[in-house]
C-alpha cells in the first residue's frame, strides 16, 4: 500500500469513520421511517410521499443561500452543530411513541428538520474535503466515502428492517440517531487546523447566490452533470415514495426481509465504490462519469418485473446493477466538481448544484405519491423505471464525450495534519 494513500492520514480517517457511521444510520432512517408511517399509522401511498418529499425538502427551500454561509464559517464547526441537531430531532421520535403522541404530523416535521441539518453538512463536507486531503486525492477520498455510503445502503436497512421487527419501527430511529451522535464525536477528534474563511467582500446575499450558479450554469459539463444527477434524483425519488409499499403490499414482504432484499440490492454500490477508481484509470475520470450510467441504468427496467417468489430476483439484479453504475457516476463527477472550483467558491458552487440535484428529490417524492394513487403502486414503478435510462441524455450531449480526463487544476494545498 502506498504511504500516499488516504489510509494513512488520520485525519481523513476521522472523518470517514464518522461518514460510515452517520450514514449507516441515515439508511436505518429511510428505512424505518416509512415503515414506521406504513406499519404503525396507515399511511397512504401520497402520506408516504410527503414524507418522502419532507426528507429532502430543506435542498429545495434553502439550498442556495446555505452555500453562501458555508463560504463565510469554518467548515468543520458546522458540520459539528449539523450533526448534533439531527440526532436531537430523531431522539423525539421514540420519545413520542414511548408515550402513545407519536403522528405522522410529527414524522413529516422531523424529517423536514434533520433535512436542514443535512444542507449544512452536506454543503460544508463536500467544500471540506479538498482542503483536507489536497486536491490530487480527491477522487480516493470520494471513493472511501462512497465505499462507507455503499455499505451504509446495504447494512442500515437490513439493520432497520430486522430492528423494526423486533423492537418496532420508532425504536429503530434511535440507531440514527446515534449515527448522527457518533459522526460528531469523531469529528471533534480531527487535529487539522482549518484557516479561516476569506473576509466578507461587502456583497449581497443574492450576486453571491448568483456567483455560484454563473459558476455551475455557465460550465457546459457542470450543467450536464447537474441535469442528470436532477433527473435521476426526481426518477429515483418517485421510486422511494412508494418503494416500502411495493415491497410490503405488492410483494408480500415482512418488515425483516423488506430491509434484507433492500440490503442485498445496494451490494452493487459497494463493488461499485471499489471500482470507481480503477475505472477512473482504465477509461478515464470524464468518460467514467458517463460511459458506466450508459451501461448500468437500464437495469431499473428489471425491478418493476419483479413479483413474489423467484422475481424477487429481478428487483435484486436490477437494483444492484443500477446501484452499480451510480455510485461510480458519483465518484467521478464530485471528485470532478471540486477539482476545478476555487476554494472560495466551493460552498456555493456545492450549494447549486445541490439546491438543483437534490431539490427535485421532494418534487419526485410528491409527484411519486401523487401517482401511486392514479396509477397504482406498480404503475409508479415503471414510470421511475422508463426515466431513469432517459437521464443520461445530457451527458452524452456535453463535452465529457470529448473528454477523456478531467483538465489539470492546482488547488491549495491540503491542510496540515500530523502523519
Amino acid at each position: 500500500m502506498r504511504r500516499d494513500s488516504l489510509w494513512f492520514h488520520p485525519d481523513f480517517r476521522r472523518l470517514w469513520a464518522g461518514d460510515t457511521v452517520s450514514q449507516v444510520g441515515t439508511f436505518v432512517g429511510h428505512t424505518v421511517l416509512p415503515m414506521i408511517a406504513v406499519t404503525a399509522l396507515s399511511a397512504s401511498a401520497f402520506e408516504t410521499g410527503l414524507l418522502t418529499a419532507a426528507e429532502n425538502a430543506a435542498f429545495l427551500l434553502i439550498g442556495l443561500p446555505a452555500g453562501v454561509w458555508v463560504d463565510r464559517l469554518r467548515r468543520r464547526p458546522l458540520m459539528l452543530r449539523a450533526d448534533f441537531f439531527r440526532a436531537a430531532l430523531l431522539f423525539t421520535v421514540p420519545l413520542a411513541w414511548w408515550l402513545d403522541m407519536l403522528t405522522l404530523a410529527q414524522l413529516v416535521v422531523v424529517a423536514l428538520l434533520v433535512s436542514v441539518g443535512t444542507v449544512f453538512f452536506d454543503v460544508a463536507y463536500q467544500s471540506y474535503l479538498p482542503s483536507l486531503v489536497g486536491r490530487g486525492q480527491l477522487v480516493e477520498g470520494n471513493a472511501k466515502l462512497q465505499a462507507s455510503q455503499s455499505v451504509a445502503q446495504i447494512t442500515g436497512p437490513g439493520v432497520g428492517g430486522g430492528l423494526a421487527q423486533l423492537a418496532g419501527a420508532a425504536n429503530a430511529v434511535l440507531v440514527t440517531g446515534f449515527g448522527y451522535l457518533a459522526s460528531g464525536l469523531f469529528l471533534l477528534r480531527i487535529k487539522a487546523s482549518e484557516p479561516a474563511p476569506e473576509p466578507h467582500d461587502g456583497s449581497g446575499l443574492g450576486a453571491r447566490i448568483a456567483e455560484g450558479l454563473r459558476f455551475v450554469f455557465g460550465n457546459p459539463a457542470l450543467r450536464a452533470i447537474t441535469l442528470c444527477t436532477s433527473t435521476a434524483n426526481l426518477a429515483n425519488n418517485v421510486f422511494l415514495a412508494v418503494q416500502i409499499l411495493y415491497l410490503i403490499r405488492e410483494l408480500g414482504l415482512s418488515p425483516a426481509a423488506t430491509g434484507a432484499v433492500l440490503a442485498v440490492g445496494g451490494a452493487g454500490g459497494v463493488l461499485g465504490a471499489l471500482t470507481a477508481t480503477w475505472w477512473t484509470r482504465r477509461i478515464g475520470q470524464a468518460r467514467a462519469i458517463w460511459l458506466v450510467m450508459l451501461v448500468c441504468a437500464p437495469a431499473m427496467l428489471l425491478v418493476p418485473l419483479a413479483g413474489p417468489g423467484w422475481r424477487i430476483g429481478l428487483l435484486l439484479l436490477g437494483l444492484a446493477i443500477f446501484d452499480y453504475g451510480v455510485i461510480v457516476y458519483n465518484v467521478a463527477q464530485v471528485s470532478y466538481r471540486q477539482a476545478i472550483c476555487p476554494d472560495r467558491l466551493l460552498g456555493r458552487m456545492n450549494a447549486s448544484v445541490r439546491f438543483v440535484v437534490w431539490g427535485t428529490m421532494p418534487i419526485g417524492g410528491l409527484l411519486g405519491g401523487a401517482l401511486g394513487e392514479w396509477l397504482g403502486v406498480r404503475g409508479t414503478v415503471w414510470v421511475a423505471a422508463v426515466a431513469a435510462p432517459l437521464t443520461v441524455v445530457p451527458l452524452l450531449l456535453s463535452p465529457l464525450r470529448r473528454m477523456r480526463d478531467i483538465p489539470d487544476v492546482t488547488g491549495s494545498p491540503a491542510l496540515s495534519s500530523p502523519v
